[in-house]
């Protein structure tokens, strides 16, 4: 906790013990309050108690050890793409997929009141900063990292220096003391950050009746030529739509890629099964995220 920026320490600690108090309506989630993944917990899910974590090992272990009900963890970008590290830290974490959510990106450049400028830098998570690229160049601004967009925002807050600003929601103005300089200064209007929801125990896909069942597998083919192909090929005969596909390195060799994915239907359906059991057979190891209800994207 002591890790988070001095403003944000004491909303910090009132929802951490409020999130202590009743952990299963906890969410946790990874930046300081009034971060993108705290709106996100909050559309979501309005009723639940936000559980800022400053990393996202640290929201999943929240989860792992029963201090929140459910993880809101940041996948990919429309615009910046995927999100470091998390195809590495889902399959390690033991948790399971439950449902996904999309937030509508809107970033505001904010400075500590009656800032006169020159604005000389602004700080941000890596994604805001992508996302808003152009807009900082046309502007001679400096991009500068930090852990998180509303974090940034406390930063900013912490160091009063006039030169300086952050990219964050509207929200971390408020809750930092901020003014807002410009509104909406990402690079593109279609901004959308894709959040899975994390839990110990995944859904049984029984239950998941009503609307599009997405799935989320990863799996690591056989070291043999043509081995992708093949394995794709009972998906394309099953009639199984897979919706996403990308691949890392899995360790230092470089000999060894594993495949992320996401296919519509959910195990149950016979042409769901035939598809994950041919691609099985062609596979060295082949693991289920979980299956959950589809949700849809947010204008």
């Amino acid at each position: 906790m002591h890790s988070f920026p001095k403003p944000a320490l004491a909303m910090v600690e009132q929802m951490r013990q409020a999130a202590s108090a009743r952990p299963e309506q906890a969410v946790a989630f990874q930046g300081s309050p009034g971060a993108n993944s705290h709106r996100a917990a909050n559309e979501w899910a309005p009723e639940s108690l936000p559980l800022p974590c400053f990393s996202f090992a640290d929201a999943i272990d929240a989860v792992k050890e029963g201090r929140a009900g459910c993880a809101m963890i940041p996948i990919d970008n429309s615009h910046a793409g995927r999100v470091a590290d998390i195809h590495f830290l889902l399959p390690e974490s033991g948790l399971s997929i439950v449902g996904e959510h999309f937030l509508h990106i809107r970033h505001a450049l904010m400075a500590v009141p009656g800032a006169k400028g020159p604005l000389k830098a602004a700080y941000s998570h890596p994604h805001a900063l992508a996302q808003s690229r152009a807009y900082l160049r046309d502007r001679g601004m400096v991009p500068l990292s930090f852990a998180d967009t509303a974090g940034a925002a406390a930063h900013v807050a912490q160091l009063a220096d006039e030169s300086v600003a952050a990219i964050a929601p509207v929200l971390a103005s408020d809750l930092y003391g901020l003014e807002i300089v410009e509104n909406n200064v990402e690079d593109t209007q279609d901004n959308t950050t894709r959040f899975v929801i994390l839990s110990r125990q995944p859904l049984d896909p029984a239950v998941l009746t009503e609307g599009t069942v997405m799935t989320t597998l990863i799996f690591e083919v056989k070291n043999i030529p043509a081995a992708l192909y093949k394995a794709m090929g009972g998906f394309a005969t099953n009639g199984v739509n897979m919706t996403k596909l990308e691949s890392y390195q899995k360790g230092t060799s470089f000999s060894a890629t594993t495949f992320y994915a996401d296919i519509i239907g959910a195990p149950g359906d016979p042409a769901v099964d035939r598809a994950l059991e041919e691609l099985a057979f062609h596979c060295k190891e082949l693991r289920l995220l979980g299956s959950y209800r589809q949700a849809r994207v947010r204008g």
